[in-house]
C-alpha cells in the first residue's frame, strides 16, 4: 500500500525537484570544510592491524571527493577482517557529487546477490543503513553503507538526492560523506551471520567516528568558514 501511495505522489515530487533544481543552479554554494581530520576515523581497533589504501588520481578525479580515508583491517592470522571507506564532499555540484556504490560495484566485478537495509545502534540511537550481499567469483562479502552529513544518516538514495536539492536551495551548502564497511564472508559462514555480527560491531563505531569530524549543522556556512580562519 505504501508503494502505491508513493507512486501517486510522484508527479508532485518531480515538480518540486524541478523547482529545487532551479534554486540549486542559481544559488551560490559554500564549500564547508571538515571539523576534524579523516585520518583519525577508526585509526585503531584493538586486535587488528591496519593498512592504508590509496585511490589513484584518476579514480579520485572521477569520484570527485574532497578528502577520503580507506583502510584494510587485518586479523592476527593475516586474513582480511574488514575494510572501511569514507569519502567526504565539501560541496556537491554537477560533476562533483557522491556516486551510489550500487552503480560502481558491477564495474568492479561484484554481483549483487541480495540488497536491503538493516539497523545499527550508534551512540545517538539506531540508524537505518544499506546492507548488501555481494559475490565476485567464489568470494562473497557483506557491505554496509550510508550517507552522512548535515545532521543526517540516510540509507535511501532517493532521500539523499531530495535532501541535497532542498539544502542547496534553502541552506546553500551540501557537504556530505559516503561511508562504507565491507566484511568478507568466510565460506563456512553460509548464513553470513558472523560477517553481519562483525559489521554490526564496526558500523556504529565508524558512524560515531565520522560524526566527530563532520562539520556541525548548527552554524551557517559563513560562520563555519570564518571559524577556520
Amino acid at each position: 500500500m505504501r508503494k502505491l501511495e508513493l507512486r501517486a505522489y510522484t508527479p508532485a515530487v518531480v515538480l518540486l525537484l524541478g523547482c529545487a533544481l532551479v534554486f540549486h543552479g542559481t544559488r551560490d554554494q559554500v564549500a564547508v570544510p571538515l571539523a576534524g581530520s579523516l585520518t583519525t576515523v577508526l585509526d585503531s581497533v584493538p586486535g587488528y592491524r591496519i593498512q592504508e589504501q590509496h585511490v589513484s588520481d584518476e579514480e579520485r578525479r572521477v569520484a570527485g571527493m574532497t578528502d577520503y580515508v580507506a583502510r584494510v583491517y587485518w586479523r592476527p592470522d593475516s586474513t582480511v577482517a574488514f575494510t572501511t571507506y569514507v569519502g567526504y564532499y565539501d560541496q556537491q555540484t554537477q560533476g562533483k557529487s557522491m556516486h551510489s556504490p550500487k552503480n560502481c560495484l558491477p564495474g568492479a566485478g561484484w554481483e549483487v546477490l541480495r540488497g536491503g537495509t538493516t539497523t545499527v545502534a550508534a551512540a545517538d540511537g539506531p540508524h537505518v543503513v544499506n546492507r548488501y550481499l555481494l559475490k565476485n567469483g567464489a568470494a562473497q562479502a557483506v557491505v554496509y553503507y550510508w550517507y552522512q552529513g548535515r545532521g543526517r544518516v540516510v540509507a535511501s538514495e532517493y532521500a539523499v538526492k531530495w535532501d541535497l536539492l532542498r539544502d542547496a536551495a534553502l541552506k546553500g551548502h551540501t557537504e556530505e560523506a559516503l561511508v562504507r564497511v565491507i566484511v568478507p564472508v568466510d565460506p563456512s559462514d553460509t548464513t553470513q551471520a558472523r560477517a553481519d555480527l562483525l559489521a554490526q560491531e564496526i558500523a556504529p563505531k565508524l558512524l560515531d567516528a565520522v560524526r566527530g569530524v563532520l562539520p556541525s549543522d548548527g552554524a551557517s556556512p559563513a560562520q563555519r568558514v570564518a571559524s577556520k580562519m
